[in-house]
């Protein structure tokens, strides 16, 4: 399986640069670090998690969006749990923030 998102700034239009991105495994009642990373200048974070670390199951994007919306932000870090049912597919979790609200989706 492998991940995909695309981070981009509703309010500008611009992909939204730099911004510190978590994957987590939910074990048990908890969650476990899978992989992290930053979007790229286009706003992507892609290859970024190791090989054999996938299997079906619940996971979590965790989007420190705090630095890119600023000290105002009202949402300072986005949690976005999804459900792998085929981990032999790709995934893509594409986030659209604005300063007050964000916006995902299941992408291809």
């Amino acid at each position: 399986m492998s991940l995909s998102t695309h981070v981009l700034d509703n309010a500008t239009g611009e992909p939204a640069r730099g911004v510190p991105v978590r994957l987590e495994r939910r074990d048990g009642d908890g969650w476990t670090p899978v992989a992290d990373g930053r979007t790229d200048t286009d706003g992507r974070l892609r290859d970024w998690v190791p090989a054999g670390a996938w299997g079906a199951g619940a996971y979590r994007l965790v989007f420190d969006t705090a630095d890119h919306i600023g000290p105002d932000a009202f949402f300072p870090e986005v949690a976005v749990v999804f459900q792998v049912a085929d981990p032999a597919r790709h995934h893509h979790v594409p986030l659209l923030l604005s300063p007050y609200g964000y916006t995902t989706y299941r992408g291809s």
